[in-house]
């Protein structure tokens, strides 16, 4: 027989039990677990927004979401002018690449493109470029696709009747589009033009995904720095990020509600 085959579970109850084996003689930290600490700051989740630290990196973070809108917007607004005025084009084949070009921007979504853009064309072609200049390219390539079929659909607004008067007066094509249409189809677009400045404002948000750092990811930052002592934090910060998009965005509506008085739309 083995010479442990002897030792039971009450010669171990035993050993335990002895006045100098009880479980009580053991160290405190072999015998209880840790009461664990919980945050006192719980229905506080606001004073976060009091810290200026917090406050000037949410407002660093708006920055950026802004610039790379602000950017993609003015060169769409020239890119996608120009795309417009071509996409009635003679041709059949500038109609059908131009058209093309539109849906297939229009129907891929701006987060495939950023990936596209930042992660396979600068391993592709060994390109060192910024998260930040890869919003900027994808944020153009999209809005002008918008901006282009928006001109293109105002342009076709234009009564027929425009166009047989400035024939008959002898204006030419272009002097047709400079004095005639154009002016017409920029009063048609202003409302046009502000809402899609506000969607890509908002939809700058994509941006965190390849590491640009705007207030989406900041707001995010802050709540995981914070978690421990304010809990309920998120619901603020996101709250406070959700009110600072809705003002950015009604300040840019309202000026455009006021550029379309003073033309008199």
């Amino acid at each position: 027989m083995l010479p442990f085959a002897n030792v039971t579970l009450a010669s171990v109850s035993a050993y335990f039990t002895t006045t100098h084996g009880t479980l009580a003689s053991l160290p405190a930290r072999f015998t209880s677990a840790p009461a664990p600490t919980v945050p006192t700051n719980g229905g506080e989740g606001w004073r976060p927004l009091l810290d200026p630290e917090n406050l000037s990196l949410l407002f660093q973070g708006l920055w950026v979401s802004v610039r790379i809108a602000l950017i993609a917007m003015a060169l769409s607004l020239v890119c996608g002018t120009l795309l417009g005025l071509v996409m009635d084009a003679r041709s059949r084949l500038v109609r059908f690449l131009t058209r093309a070009y539109v849906e297939v921007l229009r129907i891929i979504p701006q987060v495939v493109l950023l990936f596209i853009v930042y992660f396979d064309s600068t391993r592709t072609f060994h390109l060192d470029m910024s998260g930040e200049l890869a919003a900027i390219i994808v944020f153009t390539l999209w809005g002008t696709a918008e901006m282009g079929d928006l001109v293109r659909g105002a342009i076709a607004a234009v009564p027929a009747h425009q166009y047989e008067s400035a024939r008959a007066l002898g204006l030419s094509t272009r002097q047709l589009q400079r004095h005639v249409i154009l002016p017409q189809a920029i009063r048609q677009l202003i409302p046009l033009t502000v809402n899609l400045t506000t969607r890509m404002i908002k939809t700058t948000a994509l941006v965190s995904l390849i590491g640009v750092i705007e207030i989406l990811k900041v707001a995010q930052s802050i709540i995981d720095r914070e978690r421990f002592d304010y809990p309920d934090a998120a619901l603020w910060i996101y709250g406070a990020v959700f009110l600072i998009y809705f003002v950015v965005c009604y300040a840019i509506s309202a000026y455009s509600r006021h550029l379309e008085r003073k033309l008199a739309l």
